[in-house]
């Protein structure tokens, strides 16, 4: 079985923590070999248990059930807990290519990213959105393509933008833009948790979805064109639908997943049911990349409080669907 890579993230952040207490807890969650890749310091500053330096991804899974295997990842300059700093944005950006470069090699069979901070990659010339879209141009994958689910237990949400002001959002939505999110949507789905015809349900834009242009006309120019396009292709999708409406427990089982219009008509839903467990997997890549759903945390790293559930989660994520899509080859 090739083991899963898994990036750090920055190092003064608790991804070194909550991927050290991942491993401690590999039996109890069932969780199958992988290797951490980045500076073994940033591991050994906030987590005592034993870390192994590995060469390669087979020698990761000799050790696995003795010790952490780390791929060393060189250096991150000094290194304080919740003290970010432009060596350890570079060291973090390092160890994200070399665990994706590994995974699309096949060295490692998924890709579970550690929590980075924008600002601080932003300040190395970093001119990505987020991981999402460095891992996606390294896949050779268009952005558009390319798309940020969040899933948890019971709950998957797809936004159609992400990281963009609020008042950008109407100008960046299209029939076009929803279409090729939905699609990607429709076929991640199917390949990464074998659901043979995914049901997708799309947000409105507008308080209870625009009331028939009442109170505006995404709806009507943008969301439902889009639908009727997805219908004549066969797929499986309702909507717009009212987003306060869509997130209870009787709506949620009508659906496998979520399209929103934006981050927060996403995240908001999702962080509230799962914040402990929530993943964050990109579809519509040639590999299988998840991430915990949550952010460095500075404030709290190196305080030996860092619930690693959400990255428990990423990594189990990861391994169903490497095993789901190796299933379909």
């Amino acid at each position: 079985m090739r083991p899963l890579a898994v990036s750090l993230g920055d190092p003064a952040g608790i991804g070194p923590e909550i991927v050290g207490k991942s491993w401690a807890r590999r039996h109890q969650h069932g969780l199958t070999p992988f290797f951490a890749v980045g500076d073994a310091r940033s591991i050994e500053a906030v987590w005592d248990g034993p870390v192994v330096r590995v060469s390669s991804p087979e020698e990761a899974v000799r050790y696995f059930d003795d010790a952490l295997p780390l791929i060393q990842v060189e250096d991150a300059g000094p290194i304080e807990p919740g003290q970010p700093n432009l060596p350890g944005a570079r060291c973090s950006l390092d160890s994200l290519e070399m665990a994706a470069g590994l995974t699309r090699s096949g060295a490692a069979s998924a890709l579970v990213t550690g929590p980075v901070s924008k600002a601080q990659l932003y300040a190395i010339g970093f001119d990505h959105a987020g991981q999402t879209e460095f891992v996606a141009e390294r896949c050779g994958v268009s952005p558009e393509n390319a798309v940020m689910m969040l899933a948890g237990p019971s709950l998957r949400t797809v936004p159609i933008t992400t990281h963009v002001a609020l008042r950008d959002v109407p100008d960046i939505l299209s029939i076009e833009l929803i279409v090729a999110k939905a699609r990607a949507t429709d076929r991640g789905l199917t390949r990464n948790f074998g659901i043979e015809r995914p049901r997708l349900a799309i947000a409105g834009f507008n308080p209870h979805a625009g009331e028939g242009g009442a109170l505006g006309r995404e709806e009507i120019e943008l969301i439902l064109p889009a639908i009727e396009f997805l219908r004549a292709e066969g797929i499986d999708v309702v909507g717009p639908l009212a987003a306060d409406t869509m997130f209870h427990a009787r709506a949620r089982a009508a659906y496998d997943a979520a399209l929103c219009l934006y981050h927060d008509q996403a995240l908001i839903p999702l962080k509230t049911l799962h914040f402990d467990e929530g993943v964050n997997m990109t579809l519509g890549l040639p590999i299988v990349r998840t991430a915990p759903d949550h952010g460095t945390a500075f404030d709290i790293a190196g305080r030996g409080v860092a619930e690693p559930g959400a990255m428990i989660a990423a990594i189990a994520m990861a391994r169903s669907a490497a095993d789901w899509r190796a299933q379909q080859a």
